[in-house]
């Protein structure tokens, strides 16, 4: 057995001879119903195939099926990509800075439609294994375009309009190829079930969407319901949440940084 950690994820393997076929047995984590915590089982059969599945404190257990439905493939895959974005707070403070500084609903649909085209294609490219990028520095530099765009925010409230105010889907163009590496850091230490990628990849990434969009019609409808109760703001107020933003983001790439 080995066992290491990964993004704050403990991640165990283990080679087993079993004496009756894994297939049609049942799989348990004792101990994980006492927890708060999630398992993602993945078995990697002789034969090449594959069975993954998600277990939780609710159900620790589950059984393993003689073969591995693409319906269930998506389901975990999907689940995967939803929990991933909105567990990313990195990502989302992107989004959500990305939303502050864009104005118009064309220029944001252009904006969001970038940043997913483009971490759709670095996505797919090093799951795939097309590309191979360090994952310890696009941690940082991830932290950095988070910085830049808040810094852009205060620029454009000063009446300094830079390249993300003028023109936002190129920069969440530039940066989303980044984002998409660091998607597929974390689904790199997933894997995907042999003969069944296509889907999975597809499902995980729709998921990422999936929850990207729920973050964004949430800020909208948060941003819509409390506009008319907070009433005119001081002119102070509106530099509060790119303050904010840089603030973490600069304590990110700097404890990433000091991670090398």
């Amino acid at each position: 057995m080995t066992a290491r950690e990964h993004g704050g994820a403990a991640i165990q393997t283990w080679r087993l001879r079993a004496v009756e076929p894994l297939r049609g047995q049942s799989i348990r984590i004792g101990g994980l119903e006492r927890t708060m915590t999630d398992a993602l089982v993945r078995i990697e059969f002789l034969d090449g195939t594959t069975w993954t599945q998600r277990l939780t404190p609710a159900h620790p257990a589950a059984a393993i099926p003689t073969l591995q439905s693409g319906l269930r493939v998506a389901g975990v895959y999907l689940t995967l990509g939803i929990e991933h974005i909105l567990l990313g707070i990195d990502h989302l403070l992107f989004v959500l800075a990305l939303l502050i500084i864009t104005e118009g609903a064309w220029r944001l649909v252009k904006t969001i439609t970038a940043f997913t085209i483009a971490h759709s294609i670095t996505l797919a490219l090093v799951t795939l294994g097309f590309v191979h990028v360090p994952q310890a520095p696009v941690e940082a530099v991830i932290a950095l375009s988070i910085v830049f765009v808040a810094a852009e925010i205060v620029h454009a409230r000063g009446g300094r309009e830079g390249l993300t105010a003028r023109a936002p889907w190129i920069v969440a163009l530039v940066f989303g190829l980044l984002h998409g590496f660091g998607f597929a850091g974390a689904l790199s230490e997933v894997g995907l079930p042999q003969g069944q990628i296509p889907a999975a990849l597809l499902c995980f990434n729709v998921g990422v969407e999936s929850g990207q969009l729920l973050f964004i019609g949430a800020v909208l409808s948060l941003a819509n319901i409390t506009r008319p109760v907070c009433g005119p703001l001081p002119p102070w107020a509106s530099l509060v949440p790119p303050y904010a933003i840089g603030s973490v983001a600069v304590f990110w790439a700097l404890q990433r940084v000091s991670a090398f």
